[in-house]
């Protein structure tokens, strides 16, 4: 695909890994209306990663590998925003200085950007190290499918994932196809390059249907009839496709989060099922 990334912006942007944090009993609500107190957003999670399924974990919104916030908060817009899924994350200060690893997502509300690292980088690391993203992506186009808005990935990563162009768009392999009325906790928002979206799924025998029981951390999936360009939306014909970058949730209206890297209002984007449709994958992460 022909795409503008030469004329693309490499920017530092800077981080600590973000402790995780909790409020009053620590008790969180679920759908079926019990209290829970779990692990949740924040830290270093050593034994999920980019390619491990994300439901059925004993947590609720996990990020894997490493969440990541700058304590300033106009600074962390910045890191959110210019952070794109694929970029090289590289460790500046502690035991693991030197060490690098990739942005795998982004999560909003919590407002972080997650990245892998291997497990030996993980183990060397703690709350107060700082990581450097070399940002690029934002503002990367399709030069030949300007219907289609990029966002949120890295051009080299884009440049990876097996797209093929043919005469009627684009086609895109993905894990899963989700339906509009499966999206949730999210919508409204006016952006999509802060953060997230959530699946919902509360109903089991739709996450069968659609295979979101089977979900991974890293798979693309598409969203059906959903457009992305100013926040999420219904829109018939309309696609969107996202990463997934945490885990379920048991909280009404939430479950796996996906960050949006491609979105069309026309039916130009085809997404053609593929089990190895996953960032993990692309990037050679074992």
């Amino acid at each position: 695909m022909k795409t503008n990334k030469e004329h693309l912006v490499m920017m530092s942007v800077q981080a600590s890994v973000d402790h995780p944090t909790m409020s009053g009993s620590g008790y969180r609500v679920g759908y079926d209306g019990y209290g829970r107190i779990t692990m949740a957003t924040g830290g270093i999670v050593y034994n999920y990663k980019i390619g491990d399924c994300c439901m059925g974990i004993e947590g609720d919104h996990i990020e894997p590998g490493v969440s990541m916030k700058n304590p300033n908060e106009r600074e962390n817009k910045a890191f959110l925003a210019f952070s794109c899924i694929g970029n090289k994350a590289k460790i500046i200060s502690g035991e693991a200085k030197g060490r690098c690893g990739y942005v795998t997502g982004k999560h909003g509300g919590i407002d972080h950007v997650m990245a892998y690292f291997d497990r030996k980088t993980l183990e060397m690391m703690t709350c107060d190290d700082k990581i450097l993203v070399q940002a690029c992506g934002l503002g990367l186009k399709l030069l030949n499918h300007r219907e289609i808005q990029v966002m949120n990935i890295d051009p080299e990563l884009l440049d990876k994932l097996d797209i093929t162009e043919e005469q009627d768009g684009i086609h895109v392999p993905v894990a899963a196809c989700v339906p509009a009325h499966l999206m949730g906790s999210g919508l409204g928002s006016s952006e999509m390059m802060l953060g997230d979206y959530d699946i919902m799924t509360q109903d089991k025998e739709a996450n069968k249907l659609h295979g979101i029981d089977k979900l991974r951390f890293g798979d693309l999936v598409a969203v059906m009839d959903h457009d992305n360009h100013n926040g999420p939306h219904y829109l018939k014909g309309a696609i969107s496709i996202g990463v997934v970058v945490h885990s379920d949730s048991f909280t009404s209206g939430h479950g796996p989060g996906l960050t949006i890297i491609l979105t069309s209002r026309e039916a130009t984007i085809h997404p053609v099922l593929d089990s190895n449709a996953n960032i993990a994958n692309y990037l050679n992460i074992k």
